[in-house]
């Protein structure tokens, strides 16, 4: 049974995409969220050229962060965003 997760896009990533969110649902094999993009990359030319770069980006679970090897595990919410700079 696949699972869903929603997605919610900040900053150039929500440009890029050109929405902020998604509600996806993926394969059960789909279990980190590096999986998870590697699908969506492989859905979408869109996403492959909005995720080209995964250093760029930054990830949170559940609002909280998490790198590419985290688990989905049953979580709700999968936040993508590039790195937060001050000034």
């Amino acid at each position: 049974m696949p699972h869903q997760i929603n997605i919610a896009y900040f900053a150039w990533v929500k440009e890029g995409l050109g929405r902020d969110q998604d509600i996806i649902s993926y394969p059960e094999n789909v279990e980190t969220i590096g999986q998870l993009i590697e699908y969506l990359q492989s859905k979408d030319a869109v996403y492959g050229d909005v995720f080209a770069n995964l250093k760029r980006l930054r990830f949170a679970l559940d609002q909280e962060f998490a790198g590419l090897d985290a688990k989905l595990n049953k979580a709700s919410e999968l936040a993508i965003f590039p790195p937060v700079t001050g000034g």
